[in-house]
C-alpha cells in the first residue's frame, strides 16, 4: 500500500537534509478513513473498513495493469488468496502503526516536508513544484492529504521498523568464514555421460504402454474447447467514430487555458526570524525587533542580502543558500507571504512579511512570464483529447445497452453489434481454464464457457476484458473435455518409459563410475578443459553440481563428485586445485558485514512483527472462492 515511499527508501534517507519551506507552507492536516459498515478486519479495536480495502486492492489493481500492459487480467485479484494476502498486509501495517504510536515515535510537519519535497518525481529543475505534486498524486485519484497522512503513517512504522532492521548483528569472524567460503576456487573439468547410447538399450512393449495409458488418464486428458464468434467494443475503438468542431476546440481551450501552458513563476529569496504563532508576545516583539534590524542592514546593502540570509536566516532549508527560496507559482506560499512577493519587482525588497513561521524580508529575485501555447499549436491535442472524451461518454451510454441486447436477444450477436457499430469477429478454438493472449482473459473464458452459452447456444454476457472494455461471445463448435485415445499418445508414451529406463542405466554406471574414481582407479573419460568456479560464479554448470563440487572431500586431489544434468545424463566432476580466497582487507570485510546484518535486522523485525501479531487482538475476515467481496 506503500510501496512508493518503499521503493524510494534511499531517497528518502538523503532528502532528510533538504528543504525549500517548512511544509506547513502548503498546509499539512490530519487523514481519516472513513466508512459504515462491518470491518473486514479489526487489530486491538482498530477497525479495517471495506473501504481501506478497496483502495488497497486498487492501487495493486493499477500497479498490475501499468506492469503487465495488455497480459493485465483483472480476474487475477478475483482470487481469495491474493484478497487475503492484501488484507494480511492491511493487518500488518495498522498493527506496526499502533506499536509506533505506543513506542512514542512520531513524524514532525518539517521531517514530513523533507521527504515529499525531496522525491524526484515530484521536482522540476531540481525543485520541488507543488503543481506537479497535485497532479501526479490526481493520477492515482489520490489528494494531497490523503498520501501526506499515509508518507507520515509510512514514515512512522519505518522508524519501528528501522530500529531493528538496522541493528542486526553480525561478527567480523563471521564475515571471515563467509568471504573464504563464497570466494574459494576450485578448479575442475567434466565428463558427460550422455543419454543416447541406452536408449539403444531399452525396448518397451505394448503392454507396458497400455499400463501406463490406463494408469495416468488425467496426463492425456484434453480439456473443453470452443470455437466462438465474439464483439468487443471499447472507448478507445469509439474515437474513430467521434467528431468534433472548430467552435469545441475553441470552447475547450477557452476555459482549460492551465493546460496549455505555465503561470507566471517567481524566484524569491528570504531571510526568515523565527517566531511561532503560539508563542509568547514578548518573543515576538524579540524576533520583530531583530528582524527590524536585519532589514535595515539589508537597505544599506541590498547586495549583501544572500551573505544576510546565511548570517542571520533561521529557515534551514534556504539559509544555505543565500535564503534562495526557487521558483513557485502563486498560490504555492502561505497568503501573506505570497501576497508579497507578487506585488515586488526583481530586485525590490519588501518590509517585514509576518506570517506563522515568523517574520520575512523578501527579495524577488527573478520573474518567468506566463507561456501559452496558442490555439494552433494546441488545437490537435485538444481534438483528440474531446474524440476521447466523447467515446467514453459514448461507452458509458453504450455498455449497459451492449449488455442488455446481448441478453435480450441472446441468440445472435448482430444486433449487439450493430448497437456498437463493431464488426461480429471470430476465432480459432479456445480451451477451458486456459486463458491465451487477449482478449481471452480468465473472465472471458468463464463467460464463453459458462453452462447457458455451451449448451443452450446462447450468448455469453457482456464481460469488461479491460479498462472500458466489454466483449460477447457466441459459441459456433464445442468439444467436451476428453482422453486423447491411446493410438495418439503411445508413440509419447514409449519415448517417455524409454527415457526412464535408459536414465536409471544412466545413473546406475555414472555412480558405480563415480565410486571406482574415488577409490583412486583410473577409467577412460574425455574430460573437458579445466575450468575454474566459485559457489557464486559457476557459468554453465547447475546448481547441484556446484553444490556437489564444494561438498567434496579436498583433502586429497583429485577428488570427485557427480550430478545429474537437465538433459537426462550425469556429470562427472574432477577437483584437481583448490585456491583459498585472498588476504581480506576491510573494504570486503565492510561489505559483507553490511549485508550479513541486513539480513541479521531484517529477521529481527520479522520476528518482532510476528511476536506483535501473537500478543495482538486480532480477527479477520476470511476470503473464500465465489465471494464477490
Amino acid at each position: 500500500m506503500f510501496n512508493f515511499v518503499h521503493e524510494n527508501k534511499k531517497l528518502v534517507q538523503i532528502v532528510l537534509a533538504i528543504i525549500i519551506l517548512p511544509f506547513a507552507f502548503w498546509g499539512i492536516d490530519s487523514y481519516r478513513r472513513s466508512g459504515g459498515g462491518e470491518p473486514l478486519a479489526t487489530v486491538n479495536d482498530e477497525k479495517i473498513s471495506q473501504q481501506e480495502f478497496d483502495n488497497a486492492l486498487r492501487q495493486q489493481l493499477d500497479r498490475l495493469r501499468e506492469s503487465l500492459g495488455g497480459k493485465f487480467d483483472q480476474a487475477m485479484l478475483d482470487q481469495p488468496e491474493v484478497k487475503n494476502s492484501i488484507l494480511e498486509n492491511l493487518v500488518s501495517q495498522r498493527l506496526l502503526m499502533s506499536q509506533a504510536r505506543a513506542a512514542g515515535l512520531t513524524v514532525s510537519d518539517e521531517q514530513l516536508a523533507q521527504v515529499i519535497t525531496g522525491i524526484e518525481s515530484f521536482q522540476k529543475d531540481g525543485k520541488f513544484d507543488k503543481q506537479l505534486y497535485a497532479t501526479a498524486l490526481g493520477k492515482q485519484n489520490m489528494s494531497p492529504l490523503a498520501f501526506e497522512a499515509r508518507v507520515r503513517q509510512e514514515l512512522g512504522m519505518r522508524q519501528l521498523i528501522d530500529a531493528y532492521t538496522q541493528n542486526g548483528y553480525a561478527s567480523n569472524a563471521i564475515a571471515d568464514s563467509l568471504i573464504r567460503l563464497n570466494e574459494q576456487q576450485r578448479v575442475i573439468s567434466t565428463a558427460e555421460i550422455t543419454l543416447d547410447p541406452f536408449l539403444k538399450q531399452v525396448t518397451v512393449g505394448e503392454p507396458a504402454v497400455k499400463d501406463y495409458y490406463e494408469k495416468n488418464q488425467k496426463e492425456f486428458q484434453a480439456p473443453e474447447q470452443a470455437r466462438v464468434e465474439y464483439v468487443m467494443f471499447s472507448a478507445e475503438a469509439l474515437q474513430s467514430q467521434m467528431a468534433v468542431n472548430d467552435a469545441e476546440i475553441k470552447k475547450y481551450y477557452e476555459e482549460h487555458q492551465p493546460e496549455f501552458g505555465t503561470q507566471e513563476q517567481r524566484q524569491a529569496a528570504h531571510i526568515l526570524i523565527s517566531a511561532a504563532a503560539q508563542a509568547p508576545e514578548a518573543d515576538k516583539q524579540a524576533a520583530r525587533a531583530k528582524a527590524e534590524q536585519i532589514l535595515q542592514q539589508v537597505k544599506k546593502s541590498p547586495a549583501k542580502f544572500a551573505e544576510l540570509a546565511k548570517q542571520h536566516s533561521q529557515d534551514p532549508g534556504s539559509a544555505a543558500n543565500g535564503g534562495d527560496l526557487g521558483l513557485f507559482s502563486r498560490g504555492m506560499m502561505v497568503k501573506l507571504f505570497d501576497d508579497a512577493v507578487f506585488q515586488l519587482k526583481p530586485g525590490e525588497v519588501s518590509g517585514l512579511v509576518q506570517s506563522e513561521f515568523g517574520f520575512h524580508i523578501i527579495k524577488l529575485l527573478a520573474v518567468q512570464p506566463a507561456k501559452i501555447l496558442s490555439l494552433d499549436e494546441a488545437k490537435g491535442d485538444i481534438a483528440q483529447k474531446l474524440k476521447l472524451q466523447k467515446a467514453n461518454d459514448k461507452f458509458a451510454e453504450l455498455a449497459e445497452k451492449f449488455s442488455n441486447t446481448v441478453y435480450e436477444q441472446s441468440d445472435t450477436l448482430k444486433p449487439a453489434a450493430e448497437l456498437v457499430k463493431m464488426p461480429v469477429q471470430q476465432n480459432g478454438w479456445l480451451n477451458k481454464g486456459q486463458a491465451e493472449t487477449p482478449p481471452w482473459t480468465d473472465k472471458a473464458l468463464q463467460a464463453v464457457f459458462a453452462k447457458e452459452v455451451v449448451t443452450d447456444k446462447r450468448n455469453s454476457a457482456a464481460v469488461e476484458v479491460a479498462p472500458n472494455t466489454l466483449l460477447a461471445a457466441r459459441v459456433l463448435e464445442y468439444k467436451p473435455a476428453s482422453i486423447s485415445p491411446l493410438a495418439e499418445v503411445s508413440d509419447a508414451i514409449r519415448q517417455k518409459l524409454m527415457r526412464q529406463q535408459a536414465h536409471e542405466l544412466v545413473l546406475k554406471q555414472a555412480k558405480d563410475m563415480l565410486a571406482q574414481l574415488q577409490h583412486g582407479e583410473s577409467l577412460k573419460l574425455e574430460w573437458k578443459p579445466a575450468q575454474t568456479i566459485t559457489r557464486a560464479q559457476h557459468t554453465g554448470q547447475s546448481s547441484e553440481l556446484v553444490r556437489q563440487v564444494f561438498q567434496a572431500d579436498t583433502a586429497k586431489l583429485p577428488a570427485y563428485a557427480g550430478a545429474e544434468n537437465a538433459q537426462g545424463g550425469y556429470t562427472l566432476v574432477r577437483v584437481d586445485a583448490v585456491k583459498e580466497a585472498a588476504a581480506i582487507d576491510d573494504a570486503k570485510r565492510t561489505g559483507y558485514l553490511q549485508q550479513l546484518r541486513q539480513l541479521a535486522g531484517d529477521e529481527l523485525s520479522r520476528a518482532y512483527l510476528a511476536d506483535a501479531r501473537k500478543n495482538a487482538k486480532i480477527s479477520m475476515k476470511t476470503f473464500v472462492a465465489d465471494d464477490k467481496k
